[in-house]
């Protein structure tokens, strides 16, 4: 159980459903990590409803690929940018993972 890997990454294919007035609605494309593939759906129409006013009730799924490291014992770097607004100012933030 130590072993596995607790975070999965899934590629994820959606897009608002098609509609009289959008017929042929934009694909997108998003990779992300999850526990799970319910955790990962979850994510992909929370960030569609930010960034493009689509939810989940109006749009549809076309694909869940859970994806998996081509080299599993290759050491990798993951760095993640942030910028968050304190009380006072706008701070940049830069954490790199291995």
């Amino acid at each position: 159980p130590s072993l596995q890997a607790k975070m999965h990454q899934y590629q994820i294919v959606g897009r608002a459903a098609p509609t009289p007035k959008n017929p042929v609605p934009k694909i997108y494309r998003m990779r992300l990590f999850a526990k799970n593939k319910v955790l990962a759906k979850s994510r992909f129409w929370y960030f569609m409803k930010k960034l493009n006013k689509a939810k989940k009730s109006g749009g549809e799924l076309l694909a869940v690929n859970e994806l998996f490291d081509r080299a599993p014992t290759k050491v990798k770097n993951y760095g993640i940018w942030l910028r968050y607004q304190s009380r006072t100012n706008t701070n940049n933030m830069y954490k790199e993972y291995r």
